[in-house]
């Protein structure tokens, strides 16, 4: 009986160690399979980590490129835009160089029409060199009465009331005997300005021309500046010279923007641009 029980133990012990053994086996395949999942899930989280960083250097990557675009076209504009600002002041200075030589020729020109004036009176008939003499000579015995401190602007109004009744040969005589007779008089300003709108009213444009451009260069500063400038580069345009005077009007818009002339220039300036475009 006791050797029954020593082998019944003994196969119990057997079963037991064996079941044991299965467990452990069990048991290490369970740890194995979980280290796996640990390891798998692990590199799915890297994978993923990965996949987004790869995402995100891939927008950084096109940013940079968009920004690199953006910057190298807008250092072509930029060089594009100084090129034409070049462009345009070459022309613009070319302009004023013909403006100047025609206004220099019209100098010329009326400067030669006196000279020729005396030598048609001089060729009149019947008409002897000591008369010419004696008339522009004051006459003898007559005393010039001195002139008081008032009769300067009573000579002064005397002239306006005559541009005023549109009598503009008299009215400019009067304004340039004024000038002469009172170079530093605070009228003297607006007195060269008065002459040269006489020119513009008879419609003597080159004339005005010339008129103005004196008043420019004694008075730049004059508050009758900017009318002038407008008034003058109108008379480019009445004589036919669009060009010139389409660059004396902006000239007149970009030292005087604020004025009521500048606002004029804006409009000459786009009708002078249209007709330009129709005959295109």
């Amino acid at each position: 009986m006791l050797r029954t029980d020593i082998n019944r133990l003994l196969k119990d012990s057997y079963a037991a160690k064996s079941d044991i053994d299965s467990l452990k086996e069990k048991t290490a395949g369970v740890a194995k399979e979980e280290s796996f999942n640990v390891v798998r899930m692990s590199q799915a989280e890297i994978q993923s980590q990965l996949s987004t960083v790869a995402g995100e250097m891939q927008k950084l990557s096109g940013r940079f490129d968009e920004n690199k675009y953006s910057v190298e076209k807008t250092l072509k504009d930029s060089t594009a835009e100084v090129e034409l600002l070049k462009t345009q002041m070459t022309a613009m200075e070319k302009q004023v160089r013909e403006v100047k030589d025609r206004l220099n020729a019209l100098e010329g020109h009326t400067k030669q029409q006196p000279e020729s004036a005396q030598q048609e009176q001089a060729k009149e008939p019947g008409r002897k060199p000591e008369e010419s003499q004696k008339e522009a000579q004051p006459g003898e015995g007559k005393t010039a009465k001195p002139k008081l401190p008032g009769d300067r602007v009573q000579q002064y109004e005397e002239a306006y009331s005559a541009y005023k009744n549109k009598h503009y040969k008299e009215a400019r005589e009067k304004f340039e005997a004024f000038i002469k007779e009172f170079p530093k008089d605070e009228r003297t300003d607006n007195a060269h300005f008065w002459v040269a709108e006489t020119y513009y009213n008879e419609k003597d444009f080159e004339g005005a021309i010339l008129a103005y451009e004196t008043h420019l260069k004694k008075y730049p500063n004059s508050q009758k500046a900017p009318g002038a400038l407008f008034k003058q580069g109108l008379s480019f345009l009445e004589i036919g010279d669009k060009k010139t005077g389409r660059v004396i009007l902006e000239q007149l818009i970009e030292r005087y923007p604020k004025t009521k002339e500048a606002d004029l220039a804006k409009k000459q300036v786009a009708n002078i641009k249209k007709t330009t475009t129709k005959k295109k």
